[in-house]
């Protein structure tokens, strides 16, 4: 009977390749610190800081870089008698309104056991708990909120915080707000008085290039892996990956672990290529299904219909083409279709998760329409629709169409 047993013939820090790990410098990002760093001089200074808020890509390094000078100011404003600054994070992820956030933010200042509920309390009541609270902790206080686009457009917290102390709600806190946001178009939908208020200091963070992946990837593999567990060329081809995808330094991460975890298992001695070629496929394999739980029945179909068309060769796909095989689709399954702009919000859904790309195309007077393709590999899309939908012969049917097509 197998038994467990330790294996370190791959790595030796494997936490190093994690999203949490924090390095002791972070790489490629010297513009962006710079400019952070003025951005965060008020509070050295002994002022009241800016509103900062940093936008880019899932996994381009906000919140790393955001944490790291965070605990870098922490320590070196340490030394100066007459700055108290403390720092609240809070990740606005499942939180959707500014009565979460700002119940969020109550509880994180309380001590255990004197939370308050979540439900049950004005909105206005909830500011003044906060209010009490930040008043109580007194000083310099940071509250950073990362994924802070969560917010929708319920934004009353972030008009009421940066005004707080004009209006006479503080008096011994000085709050600034640092929010961190994936949605490059979050600033254009705020009430345009939250704008005039908070975004006092703008940070991009764009996408990494190859080379800047690779120098990325180089620091942390002589951190979690052992001398010659890995093949020159494949810290090449994790950045080339990342780089053609999403620029992003997580995805390359992630290919390098899950590759170090394939050779693992099989008992290599080295992470090569061919173990990187596998962890991709997983990757996507993993990223559609991360997708598709956020999708109801009629996403779902949705999905399958552009799928359905990929399987014979006929995507980049107009939408009311894409309708047309949804309701087949959905005909042939028993299920109820909805109306054509039901389906293209969903389309929009799966293009945000990047599941599908939408190609805009202008037609003058006839108006602008979205072509529609699937952003992901087909076998990993089928298979992902395969593990939610019971339907055997129709997706049989895409399989055979995809083999004649010669669609992989």
């Amino acid at each position: 009977m197998r038994r467990f047993e330790r294996k370190q013939n791959i790595f030796t820090n494997k936490d190093a390749l994690s999203e949490s790990y924090q390095p002791e410098r972070i790489q490629e990002r010297d513009e962006e610190i710079d400019e952070y760093m003025d951005a965060l001089q008020p509070v050295v200074d002994g002022w009241e800081p800016n509103n900062i808020f940093l936008y880019g890509n899932t996994g381009v390094g906000k919140t790393a870089v955001t944490e790291y000078l965070l605990d870098m100011l922490l320590e070196d404003i340490a030394t100066y008698d007459d700055v108290d600054l403390n720092v609240v994070s809070v990740n606005c992820k499942t939180l959707n309104s500014s009565y979460q956030v700002a119940v969020e933010l109550v509880n994180e200042l309380r001590p255990t056991g004197a939370e308050i509920s979540s439900t049950g309390y004005p909105q206005q009541t909830v500011f003044k708990k906060l209010y009490a609270e930040l008043e109580k902790l007194g000083g310099t206080v940071l509250l950073m909120l990362d994924e802070v686009d969560s917010i929708g457009s319920r934004d009353e917290l972030l008009y009421e915080l940066p005004r707080a102390r004009a209006n006479g709600k503080l008096e011994q806190a000085k709050v600034g707000l640092i929010g961190i946001s994936n949605d490059f178009k979050f600033r254009d939908r705020l009430d345009p008085r939250v704008q005039d208020t908070l975004c006092e200091r703008e940070l991009h963070f764009p996408p990494y290039d190859a080379p800047e992946l690779e120098n990325i990837l180089r620091s942390r593999s002589e951190v979690a892996l052992a001398d010659g567990a890995v093949e020159d060329s494949v810290l090449k081809l994790c950045a080339a990956l990342a780089a053609k995808d999403s620029g992003s330094a997580r995805q390359a991460l992630d290919l390098l672990r899950l590759a170090g975890e394939h050779a693992e298992n099989r008992d290599d001695e080295t992470i090569t290529d061919k173990h990187v070629e596998i962890a991709q496929d997983k990757l996507e394999q993993e990223r559609v299904v991360e997708g598709m739980r956020e999708l109801t029945v009629n996403g779902h179909f949705a999905l399958l219909a552009v799928v359905s068309k990929a399987a014979s060769r006929e995507t980049p796909c107009r939408m009311r083409n894409v309708y047309q095989e949804y309701v087949r689709l959905c005909e042939s399954a028993g299920v109820d279709p909805l109306a054509q702009r039901s389906v293209h919000n969903h389309l929009s859904d799966l293009r945000m998760l990047g599941i599908l790309s939408a190609e805009e195309n202008r037609s003058g007077s006839r108006g602008n329409y979205y072509s529609y393709a699937l952003d992901v590999p087909f076998s990993s899309a089928l298979t992902a629709l395969s593990d939610v939908l019971s339907l055997t012969s129709v997706l049989d049917e895409i399989r055979a169409t995809a083999r004649r097509n010669d669609v992989a």
